[in-house]
């Protein structure tokens, strides 16, 4: 079984595993409410070893950690982008995302109240071609539509590439509370058309996904000291990639990583 990471500062291997569908079956939650942390990658094993007893991990063929790739798609205005800044009631995003089964889906999310929405449908992994990527009529009929649920108006043709996103990911179910989470590491952000990237080097995103109450694990975190914060990895990863853009709610996690952007060869 793979480790979380490959330098040795945290691992699920005491973890019994569950299945995909044992997971959509146990807690699918494309309906909830997600706290995210960011935890030095050194802080990891003490949360990992302060897991409620239920606790299962995601594992497939073997694995328990997977490769995630997603291009997030906005308007020439940026306007899921300063959604996301300003914290607007309405806010959304849009994107494709390869699973580590191989399936490509376009997926919405939308903020509903205190909860966020998640909707998709199966795409084919050629329609996530990077910078090159543009919605088929079903494709924006969705888009539109998901949208619209959520008062949201948008003519989806105008949506173009903006940043592609690539992580490893854990993904943890919590039985009792009907609750799980998510742990990336490795983020790293990229232009779609490969110019620059920037990595989120010596942290991991942890975030939790469960209904109105807490889960175990959030509160287990907050004893240990870490406290959720209001991020966007979208909304981030543009700011740091275009530093010309308004991040101010962001600007302390900005700072932090103060290696320049690696150019693409």
């Amino acid at each position: 079984m793979t480790a979380l990471l490959d330098t040795p500062v945290g691992t699920v291997d005491h973890l019994p595993a569950i299945s995909l569908a044992q997971l959509n079956e146990s807690a699918a939650l494309l309906t909830r409410v997600d706290r995210k942390y960011v935890l030095a990658a050194s802080d990891l094993p003490l949360v990992l070893r302060n897991l409620p007893p239920d606790a299962r991990v995601l594992e497939i063929d073997g694995e328990r950690a997977f490769a995630y790739r997603s291009t997030y798609l906005d308007t020439a205005e940026l306007a899921a982008f300063h959604g996301a800044v300003q914290r607007r009631r309405r806010r959304w995003k849009v994107r494709t995302r390869t699973y580590t089964t191989g399936e490509t889906f376009l997926e919405v999310k939308t903020r509903r109240g205190a909860a966020t929405v998640k909707e998709r449908i199966l795409c084919s992994p050629r329609d996530a071609a990077g910078a090159a990527l543009r919605l088929t009529t079903v494709g924006r009929d969705f888009v539109e539509a998901s949208l619209g649920s959520a008062g949201v108006q948008l003519d989806a043709a105008t949506l173009r590439a903006t940043l592609v996103t690539s992580y490893r990911r854990t993904t943890l179910l919590l039985p009792s509370a009907g609750s799980r989470a998510t742990i990336d590491a490795d983020l790293c952000w990229s232009t779609p058309e490969g110019t620059a990237s920037r990595t989120f080097t010596g942290r991991v995103i942890v975030e939790t996904k469960s209904g109105t109450a807490p889960s175990a694990l959030d509160r287990s975190l907050w004893r240990l000291g870490h406290r959720p914060l209001s991020i966007s990895k979208y909304g981030l990863g543009l700011a740091l990639l275009h530093p010309e853009l308004p991040a101010n709610r962001w600007h302390r996690l900005v700072s932090a990583l103060s290696h320049r952007p690696k150019e693409a060869s």
